[in-house]
């Protein structure tokens, strides 16, 4: 099986950098081994968009999954009583 590729939107990256960094070590290998598996046990899908939600402890990543293409795009990091609003 092919691996996806992962992409992370340069604003979900700036929310990733404000993340502490005993959580960031966790969340960033959570986000890699998206790659290999891009729906891992206790992803969820959101809405009828392909977008899901990668939890890790107390913080929450949503994604696309475009499997035609074989991508990963990962649009919002944020604690989990945040990553919702807006």
């Amino acid at each position: 099986m092919a691996d996806y590729r992962v992409l992370i939107k340069p604003s979900a990256l700036k929310e990733l950098e404000k993340l502490p960094k005993r959580d960031l070590k966790w969340i960033t290998e959570k986000i890699q081994s998206l790659s290999f598996n891009p729906r891992p046990p206790g992803c969820e899908k959101l809405s009828a968009l392909e977008r899901y939600r990668i939890r890790q402890g107390n913080y929450r990543a949503v994604c696309f999954i475009e499997n035609d293409q074989m991508r990963i795009t990962i649009y919002k990091i944020d604690h989990r009583r945040d990553v919702y609003k807006g």
